[in-house]
């Protein structure tokens, strides 16, 4: 479990909780990371947990995600709330920014992932 554990994950999940929790404490944030940051930091975050899961189901740390995988779960991620969820629900809006920062997001974690991890 090493990789929960790591500065770049705890910093990564601090922002995007404190991004998130700011609104409901009427904390005004700027709008450029009220509505950009916590999608740019997704990936990372959802990928490194994944990755952690993985190892500690298969007890191996020499496991890592391929690129086709963090490509797959990125485009199922920008498809699903970006592209369905507006359709169905009024929280949700589709924006190709959001999209451009997960993969810009995932792109960061297949750098990041051999050397942090």
């Amino acid at each position: 479990m090493k990789i929960l554990k790591n500065p770049f994950f705890i910093i990564f999940g601090f922002m995007a909780c404190c991004i998130y929790l700011a609104p409901k404490m009427a904390l005004p944030l700027p709008k450029w990371i009220a509505f950009y940051a916590n999608d740019f930091l997704c990936m990372p975050l959802v990928l490194s947990i994944s990755l952690a899961a993985i190892r500690y189901i298969k007890k191996s740390a020499a496991i890592y995600v391929p690129l086709r995988v963090v490509l797959a779960i990125t485009t199922y991620y920008a498809v699903y709330f970006e592209w369905i969820m507006p359709k169905f629900s009024s929280r949700y809006t589709s924006d190709p920014i959001d999209i451009l920062l997960y993969f810009l997001g995932a792109i960061l974690f297949v750098v990041v992932q051999k050397r942090l991890y």
